[in-house]
């Protein structure tokens, strides 16, 4: 049975086979770290770019926001026993799906602000599958470097 991140939420593991599982990343972005080699894997599901929109909100739930979500991540990867080098991040989500004239542009922010922390801290996410104009849903299983995406309308692939 997985375990389902949901918006804003995180979950790491380092139960060798355990798999962690979101949905419905439309505009929001999957931070996916994995280090197979010491079975440990961590997946966010961040909902906005930057903590300052709702201070308040970013006490209560730091997972919704890039800024405050991904250090609590890569916290609770070196507490489960991982250090960054030891990481592969991938990203999937950012997509441009309920704002077809690119008003708000929520799924690039998002993307920026998770790329813009990623590399202030040398981390280097590779590979992406981020934009478009179609959700996704991610699923990982601990100690595997593949990762699972798919949509209801272009089925399912592995990055």
């Amino acid at each position: 049975m997985p375990i389902f991140i949901g918006v804003g939420e995180f979950g790491v593991s380092n139960r060798i086979g355990e798999v962690l599982k979101t949905m419905a990343l439309g505009s929001c972005i999957a931070v996916i770290a994995l280090a197979p080699q010491k079975g440990v894997a961590g997946l966010l599901h961040i909902q906005l770019p930057e903590s300052s929109i709702n201070p308040g909100l970013a006490a209560d739930k730091p997972g919704m926001f890039a800024d405050t979500g991904i250090p609590l991540l890569l916290q609770l990867l070196q507490q489960a026993g991982c250090s960054q080098k030891e990481l592969t991040i991938k990203l999937a989500g950012a997509a441009q799906i309920l704002d077809p004239n690119n008003t708000f542009s929520i799924g690039k922010r998002n993307y920026l602000a998770t790329k813009k922390f990623l590399w202030a801290n040398r981390l280097f996410p590779k590979p992406e599958d981020v934009g478009g104009n179609f959700s996704r849903t991610v699923v990982l299983t601990v100690g595997q470097e593949k990762v699972l995406l798919s949509c209801p309308s272009r089925g399912e692939w592995v990055f």
